[in-house]
């Protein structure tokens, strides 16, 4: 393929400062890929990263956000046989450094050489530069092929769909006849109720404050809405699971009083997964769970290979992206696509930057 030496960027110089510039095209080492990047969504995290900045993040004036992205791989570096130039994929954000205790335990996405390129650890759009540009690298661990029925655009929700699986996994993942609360109607609980669904739930509770959402997410298959600004939700749950709670509580709003109300809506014995991160520390009645055996998991990003998983679901059409997707921007007008999310400018929901329109 007819790969240019120089490409369109967008380049963070300082806190809540983006910029689209001209960047070198990367070159691909041992087990990467080029990719020639189409679709790349926007998430509350790049939003963090740009405005606060998360830990072992690239230099001001280096660091290409973006981490949600799909395109075609152009180039193969030295090595690489599990792909084929023209290959259609999705990316997954990290790249664990395959040598600490987590990696080789499969919690990659807890690598305990976290931004340590030296010793493999990579986390594009994090640590390492991503997908708001025309072209990006990766490692070939990070790949997933797309199914021929899935779009660029559809696909840059399976990172979003594999932490939603992941936060199900990590607390245990066998949920056939389960009943399920999930806080926040966003894209991660979104897709984890589909994830939920398909898995075998029995009842899927979702609550949330945003009319619309709680719509979508009836749409997408919720047994019960709640919307806390018209309801008591832990008195809803409780009403509905007749005063025992709820099997697995999965946390996905990150407000104030979210983790509060999921150790109040949980029975005893059961299990709340934390898929959100916080704006600052948060106050909870830890003792109430302790007294009630309530066990408490976490998860960082989309690890224990639930990026393929999920891949598999969307294309056999178990669970879908293409609904929450609300708006496209070019790469050129990547601020207005940055400030139509943050504002939730007509509703939206996940916004998509394409990096090869003008």
């Amino acid at each position: 393929m007819n790969i240019p030496s120089k490409m369109r960027a967008a380049v963070l110089h300082a806190f809540k400062d983006v910029r689209v510039e001209e960047r070198k095209v990367p070159s691909p080492g041992s087990g990467e890929v080029l990719v020639r990047v189409e679709a790349c969504g926007i998430c509350g995290t790049d939003i963090k990263i740009i405005t606060h900045g998360m830990p072992s993040q690239p230099s001001f004036g280096d660091f290409i956000i973006g981490h949600e992205y799909a395109g075609t791989i152009v180039a193969l570096g030295e090595t690489v046989d599990e792909f084929e130039v023209g290959d259609r994929i999705a990316v997954e954000i990290h790249k664990g450094c395959g040598r600490c205790r987590n990696c080789i335990m499969g919690n990659y996405t807890a690598c305990l050489n976290y931004g340590n390129h030296a010793k493999g650890h990579r986390a594009n759009g994090f640590t390492a530069n991503g997908g708001f540009a025309e072209y990006a690298v990766n490692h070939v661990n990070t790949l997933t092929k797309l199914p021929d029925n899935i779009s660029f655009d559809e696909s840059t929700m399976v990172t979003t769909a594999g932490s939603s699986m992941y936060a199900l996994d990590m607390a245990g993942g066998y949920i056939a006849g389960d009943t399920i609360a999930i806080i926040g109607p966003g894209p991660i609980g979104l897709m984890a109720l589909q994830a939920a669904k398909t898995l075998g739930a029995d009842t899927v509770i979702l609550t949330g404050t945003r009319t619309e959402r709680l719509e979508l997410g009836r749409k997408l298959g919720a047994d019960h809405v709640i919307n806390a600004k018209t309801e008591n939700c832990v008195e809803k749950v409780l009403e509905l699971t007749h005063g025992q709670g709820v099997d697995l509580v999965l946390e996905a709003a990150g407000s104030e009083n979210s983790l509060q109300q999921a150790i109040e809506m949980v029975r005893k014995g059961g299990k709340i997964s934390i898929a959100a991160f916080y704006k600052k520390p948060v106050t909870a009645d830890i003792s109430m769970a302790v007294r009630n055996g309530v066990n408490l998991y976490t998860i960082r990003g989309e690890g224990r290979l639930n990026v393929p998983r999920a891949m598999s679901l969307m294309g056999q059409g178990k669970i879908a992206g293409q609904p929450l997707i609300t708006h496209t921007f070019p790469l050129e007008k990547i601020n207005d696509a940055l400030a139509t999310y943050v504002e939730r400018r007509d509703g939206a929901m996940k916004v998509v930057v394409h990096p090869q329109l003008a």
